[in-house]
């Protein structure tokens, strides 16, 4: 089971350690505490309630990377949830932060009325598990894991 570390400030998550300085925010390690809670989980992993489908982002690996043709990326995408989640100023998706092997990459910040609840990454590298965690501003985070 992987150690869950929050940043007090900006919410960013890390996997199994804090890091010297929050990858979002700047703030210091001291900024960080282990949160086991961070991501939220269905009840029933089995049997999705509407409210799972709308949070548990889906991710979609593309080897053929569509902007950068020389086959040197990797495309990945990810839409929250399988029922698309709204976008609505009172209810959003703040931010999906992307991981390489439990290592932060980046976060692609949205906007409601704006954006879609989706994004993409092009990824140099060819292997791995990719991680997409997303944040909504009234259910929490939510993960999804895949391999690339």
């Amino acid at each position: 089971m992987k150690k869950l570390f929050a940043c007090g400030l900006c919410g960013h998550i890390e996997f199994n350690g804090a890091p010297e300085k929050c990858l979002v925010c700047r703030s210091p390690k001291t900024a960080f505490d282990e949160k086991p809670d961070a991501l939220k989980k269905p009840a029933n992993p089995a049997a999705l309630s509407d409210g799972d489908k709308k949070h548990i982002p889906v991710i979609v690996v593309a080897k053929q990377c569509g902007l950068i043709p020389d086959g040197s990326c990797t495309d990945v995408h990810v839409k929250v949830g399988q029922i698309e989640h709204v976008m609505k100023p009172d209810h959003y998706i703040r931010c999906i932060d992307y991981y390489v092997d439990d290592r932060f990459v980046s976060r692609v910040w949205l906007s409601p009325d704006t954006c879609k609840p989706a994004a993409g990454l092009h990824l140099a590298v060819k292997s791995g598990r990719v991680t997409a965690v997303e944040t909504c501003n009234i259910h929490g985070a939510w993960m999804a894991e895949a391999e690339i």
